[in-house]
This record gives structure tokens, sequence and C-alpha cells, in this order.
């Protein structure tokens, strides 16, 4: 039992550490002064972004570390490498020291390695220990890294609401702090045996007030906003104690059985609900698809009860596209969900092209407006907003985050492919561009961010599952880090993209300060016109991904509720 409670602290120590490490969301908080400081243009202020992005791409050493060094070693280098990176920023910003323009190119790529660690750390240390629920166990805290630029908000509000500079002396230190307190639980890592199937929707059952929690802090924070440094004080402590009250989920695992008497016996819990697409049903599937070897390209078989599969058939036995269309479409789809693709099989596939390229249009496009805030928020004379605008984007992500496992809480009422779920996420982001263009109002802007936001938390957690559903769970490691390449890019291009012509524009707009700062909407008005016309191109791919994979999905469903019958 002790080795069951201690589990518990090894996941909030992960919560912990994902809420204090995602320190690229509070970019925008210090990069004006940075780009004053350095004497660069927009174009030069991008690359630096960009760095930190290309750190991800770097995420595969974290692994490597890992076969020849203990989880905890790793997790402290990780700390190291933040406070290196933002420490020496922060020595540069307060004009302590003055390096040249590479050497700063390379701290932000240090900075992004070391919150690739941070996430390889936890992805580890949620595997170990959840191996029955998995997916809740990594959803819950990838939710918590998107929330971490409104705790680093408060967090500077209550120490100093001036000092814009601040934020990289927090991004250096409060990382580590976390790591040396998350320690203790890491240490004492238990020898968990396999769960009875009662255990593992005992689990699932912790895991729903889990996830209530993490809605209250998420509406905590994206509702109470200082307006002094005492109140940012107050916040902030209030912010901490949610974060300690799961502490007595180990409480709860002590005292299960009045949990099984009182509550849990109240709950219909059925594990398929909440898992993914877990082994059991991926082998029998694979099993049921071996005997039918007469199985159909074309419509799927109804299943009575289930709605969404006969519209599937429905859709399907309609469809009456044009040949070009069709070819498309129907032209080497996935038979079924949870064939292992090795990379050079991925890099075959159109279905992953498509899944790339709607990632690359949609939540890294996401990032990247969260990467300009600062000085979006600028050239719209709004600039005293930028911490609102960056605590907007950092919960509606975070909400966005914790909206990806409705899927799974929902399956067994409804039924809608992921990939479809994935082009509905998408929606809301060329919506959000085009009214950013439309006006510069502050209600326009704040409702543009609100969307990105969470549009890109969505597309950000469910890349994972996706990933794993479409191209096999065995191989989702290598495979998604094949993905995320797609990150930097974006990075390097729309960033690259919205500083031409933020600098195109920089003197001639009105009230333009200097040579290198730009005032008014021309400003922004033409990168978020392509920035539309890119997201629009992303939600074609996101449709054209589910149009060839519904048939895969739908086949699954129907094979999984065929099984409950008998």
């Amino acid at each position: 039992m002790a080795g069951q409670s201690r589990k518990w602290m090894i996941l909030l120590a992960t919560v912990w550490i994902q809420a204090f490490t995602g320190t690229n969301f509070d970019f925008s908080a210090y990069s004006s002064e940075l780009k004053e400081v350095l004497g660069v243009s927009q174009v030069q202020l991008n690359y630096l972004a960009t760095a930190s992005d290309l750190g991800k791409a770097f995420g595969w050493s974290s692994g490597l570390a890992l076969m020849y060094l203990p989880l905890w070693v790793v997790m402290l280098i990780a700390a190291f490498m933040g406070l290196v990176g933002y420490g020496v920023q922060w020595l540069v910003i307060r004009e302590f020291i003055t390096l040249p323009y590479f050497v700063m190119f390379l701290l932000c790529l240090l900075d992004g390695c070391s919150i690739c660690w941070f996430n390889t750390v936890c992805f580890v240390l949620c595997i170990k220990n959840f191996p029955s629920n998995r997916p809740l166990a990594l959803a819950l805290t990838v939710s918590f890294n998107g929330v971490s630029a409104a705790f680093y908000n408060l967090a500077a509000t209550a120490m100093n609401p001036s000092s814009s500079e601040l934020y990289l002396l927090l991004n250096a230190f409060i990382p580590l702090f976390t790591s040396l307190v998350a320690l203790i639980p890491i240490l004492r890592q238990p020898t968990l045996d396999t769960l009875p199937p009662d255990a593992v929707k005992r689990d699932q059952f912790i895991f729903i007030i889990l996830n209530f929690l993490a809605v209250i802090t998420g509406i905590y924070l994206l509702l109470l906003h200082p307006v002094s440094t005492k109140a940012a004080r107050f916040l902030f402590s209030g912010a901490i104690f949610l974060l300690l009250l799961p502490l007595g989920v180990p409480g709860i695992v002590y005292a299960r059985n009045w949990f099984d008497q009182k509550i849990y016996s109240r709950f219909r819990m059925e594990g398929s609900s909440f898992i993914l697409i877990d082994h059991d049903d991926l082998e029998l599937h694979r099993g049921l698809l071996s005997r039918d070897n007469s199985l159909r390209n074309g419509s799927l078989c109804s299943v009575d009860g289930d709605e969404s599969v006969k519209g599937i058939s429905r859709q399907e036995s309609t469809e009456s596209n044009g040949r070009c269309c069709k070819t498309v479409i129907e032209k080497d789809q996935l038979i079924m969900l949870g064939e292992e693709h090795k990379a050079r099989m991925l890099v075959r596939r159109l279905d992953f092209w498509l899944y790339y390229l709607a990632y690359f249009c949609g939540g890294t496009i996401g990032l990247v407006y969260s990467n300009n805030l600062g000085q979006i928020a600028e050239s719209l004379g709004q600039y005293s907003k930028t911490e609102l605008l960056i605590t907007l984007y950092s919960s509606l992500s975070f909400f966005g985050r914790l909206l990806s496992a409705v899927p799974d809480l929902i399956r067994t009422r409804f039924y809608f492919a992921r990939t479809g779920w994935l082009a509905i996420a998408l929606l809301p982001t060329p919506i959000a561009f085009f009214l950013l263009a439309a006006t510069s109002s502050q209600m326009a802007l704040q409702a543009g961010t609100a969307l990105i936001g969470l549009s890109s938390g969505f597309i950000f957690a469910a890349a994972v599952s996706i990933t794993s559903e479409l191209f096999g769970p065995n191989s989702v490691g290598v495979n998604h880090n094949i993905l995320i390449t797609n990150i930097p890019l974006g990075s390097l291009l729309y960033g690259v993209l919205a500083a031409i012509v933020y600098d195109a524009n920089a003197g001639s707009g009105l009230g333009a300060v200097t040579d290198i700062v730009c005032m008014g909407r021309k400003c922004y008005f033409y990168t978020f016109v392509w920035w539309g016309g890119i997201s629009i191109l992303g939600l074609a791919f996101s449709v054209l991904l589910f149009l060839r994979t519904r048939q895969a999905y739908g086949r699954f469903e129907q094979n999984r509720l065929s099984t409950l019958l008998y």
C-alpha cells in the first residue's frame, strides 16, 4: 500500500515540474527589453525565439542520457541547463555583461533543450508508475505545462511588476528549486506490481478528482488578475495552495474501502472509456481483422446503438466526390489503428504528411503567435496588457489540453474519430487571426489570444495520442519526435514572415518611436492575414486526414462494440 501512495506523490511531483518548466511561454514578457538591450531587429529577435524552439529538435539527447544516467541526475542536468541559459541572459539584459549575438542564440537553444529534458523525465515517470492509466497520467501532467506563464506572471507581479527582466531570473531558479523538491519522491520510487481490475478503476476515479482540481486551478488563474503587488502576493499564495491541495490524494488511496462503498459504487466506470487505444484492444482488433480476409474498403457494418458509426457508413455510401478527390482519400488508406510504423515507413505515408502539415499550420503557428505577443501588444498601444495576454493564452492553452481528454471520457456515449476532433480544434485559429486583422480593439486582441491558446493547447496535448493510434504505440517516441520537427521550422518561417512585415513598417507607422519599433495596425495586419490563410490550409489538411482515417477508427470501434455484446 505504501508503494501505491508513493506513486501519487510522484505524479504530483511531475505536475509541479510541468507547471514551472514551461518557461518558453513567457518570452513575450521580456522580449521587447531584450531587443532594446541587444540592439537587434525584429528578425534577429525572432531567431532567438526560434532557437528556444530549435532546442526541441535535440530532445532525443535526453533519452540517450537516460540510458547511462539515473533519472534524477537527468532532471538536475535539465535544471542546471535552464539556470545557465536564463541566468546568463538575465546578466545581459541587466547589462552586467555583454555577449555577442551568436552566444545569446546558443543560450536560448540551451533553454529549449532544458524544457525537453524536463518533459522526458515527466513522461518516463508517468509511464513507469501508471502503466494501466498511462494516457490519463500523461494528459494531466502535460496540461499543467500550458499554465506555466500564468504562474510566472503572478510571481513576477508579486515581486516587482515594473521589472520585466525578472522573468529571466525566475525562469532560471524556480525550475531548479522545483527539481530539488521533487527529488524526495523520485528517489523513493516504489516497485509496483500489476494492478487488479478493481484497483485500475479506483485509480481512474482518483484521476477524476485530480482533473477536477486542475479545472479549478485553471479557472482561478484565468479569472483572477492582480491589481496591485499585495493582491498578486495573495493570489500567488492561493495558486500555490491549489497545487498543494492534491497532496491529499495518497490519503484517498489509503481510504479506498470507504470510497468503494460510499462514492465509487455510484459511478459507472468502464475502463475502455478512459483508455486511448490500449494493447488488449489492439490485439483483439488485429485478430478480428486477420480472420476477416474479405475486409471491405468501403462502408462499415453498422452496430446497433452506435449512431456515430452508422453515420460514417451513411456518409461513405452517399459520397459522390470527383474521381480525383476520391483517389486522394482512398489511396493507401490505413487498414487498422495501432500498426507499428518505423521511421522509414512513416515518411512514406501520405497520412503522416497530412498530419505533419495540419500540425505545422495549426498548433505551431499558435506557438509563434505567443512568442510575438509582446510586440503585438506594443504595436497596438497595449503594452501594459502584455502580462494579461500572456496569462490569457497560458490559461486557455491549459484548458485546451484538458479538453483533449474529452474524446476518451465520452467515448461510451458518443464516438468520433480523434482526427475529427483535431479538425474541430483547428477551426478557432483562422477565425482568431481574421478577427485580429479586422480590428485592433482590446476586446478583439483578448478574444483572438484566447481562441488561439485554446486551439493550440488541444493540439499539443492530443498529438501524442494521435501519433500512437495512427502509427503504433511502441514507436510513438521516435515518431512523435519526427512530427515535432515542424515546431522549429514553423517558428523560423512564421517568425521571419512576421518580423519582415514588422521591420518594413518600423518608422513608417503612426507614432513610430525609433527605427526598430513599429506602432500601429499595419505592423501585424498582413501577418495576421497570412497566418489566417495558412491556418485555413492546416484545417483543410486535417479534414482530409479525417476523411482518410475515419474508416480505420470506425472499424476499431465497431469491433470493440461487437466484443462487448458477447
